[in-house]
């Protein structure tokens, strides 16, 4: 993407004000988590669009429902045995008396998502530990984000309809778009599809191999095929703004969002994959749900494609 005076890209961040960023790194086991700590007040919306998620407490971000927001997301490795590490993350919040307070009691609200990664490396999932440690770099104010094999990308690929030996690496991604009048939309994704990954023209960038070289998912599934079992991708992400929006106007900037995983994923939303997109407001300046809803999508597409390249560059595949 060209910077210009109207579109500036900073990579490798999520640098709206009043969000941080942690991670863990679980390189043995080939697993990991991420987690994202927003400031007191933010609003939050999901939308799920795959098949197969493994989420925590979403339903609290449906509009129709009192809270307003998250205090922090985990993006996480491990499948649903890696959402326990929003445990972790919650006793560093109750430290810090965020949350929700009931009486004499304050509960942080804490909404999860976690990639199939269990068939690379030594099968182990993330521990309430690694939810604390990586929480506490986030509340440190951290915007950095590691790109590649990091954090929930840790274990992730791509490509994997011709199974896991066959597939290609896949990892985590970041970047913020800020315009001239102010506006800043950032975006976080671990990207761990079942389908190929295309580049900005839509050429091939990676998929199942067979010998040595990425294919077509789609051409593959035009084929004779046998078949995958349930819940052995997920791409899934997080979008962040300092628009003042609502959760219902998030509702629509997280279903846009998911546009960018279309244009950068094919296929996309498959019965196999749980692709989960969180929408977070953190700011109060007025503007059109459109324009953030647009900008989040290209940001989604941009961090998949990064956090893919940066991960095949780890492994000796330059692209």
């Amino acid at each position: 993407m060209r910077e210009d005076d109207a579109l500036t890209m900073i990579p490798g961040t999520i640098a709206v004000p009043g969000v941080g960023v942690g991670s863990v790194t679980l390189g043995e086991s080939k697993t990991g988590t991420t987690v994202v700590v927003l400031q007191p007040g933010a609003r939050g919306a999901v939308d799920v669009a795959g098949g197969a998620p493994a989420t925590r407490e979403t339903p609290v971000l449906d509009p129709i429902n009192t809270i307003g927001g998250p205090d922090a997301i985990v993006l996480t490795g491990g499948s649903a045995m890696g959402l326990r590490t929003a445990d972790g993350v919650m006793e560093v919040l109750q430290t810090m008396h965020r949350g929700v307070t009931v009486d004499a009691v304050t509960i942080p609200i804490v909404v999860a998502a976690a990639i199939f990664d269990l068939s690379v490396g030594q099968p182990g999932a993330p521990t309430v530990g690694d939810g604390k440690t990586a929480a506490l770099e986030a509340v440190s104010g951290n915007q950095v984000v590691l790109e590649g094999s990091y954090g929930a990308g840790s274990g992730a690929t791509v490509g994997k309809l011709l199974g896991p030996t066959r597939a290609m690496p896949g990892g985590q991604g970041a970047v913020t778009l800020r315009t001239r009048d102010g506006l800043m939309v950032a975006a976080i994704v671990i990207v761990n599809a079942v389908g190929s990954i295309l580049d900005e023209s839509g050429a091939l960038l990676a998929g199942p191999t067979i010998g040595g070289q990425p294919q077509n998912s789609v051409a593959l599934l035009a084929q004779s095929f046998g078949g995958m079992g349930p819940g052995s991708a997920t791409s899934i992400g997080i979008v962040l703004s300092n628009a003042g929006l609502s959760k219902s106007e998030l509702g629509r900037v997280a279903r846009m969002s998911h546009d960018g995983l279309s244009r950068a994923i094919d296929p996309v939303h498959t019965p196999w994959d749980g692709d989960t997109i969180f929408a977070v407001s953190v700011g109060d300046r007025k503007d059109d749900v459109g324009r953030v809803g647009a900008l989040a999508a290209t940001a989604v597409a941009l961090a998949v494609r990064r956090g893919v390249r940066a991960a095949m560059l780890e492994e000796g595949n330059p692209s």
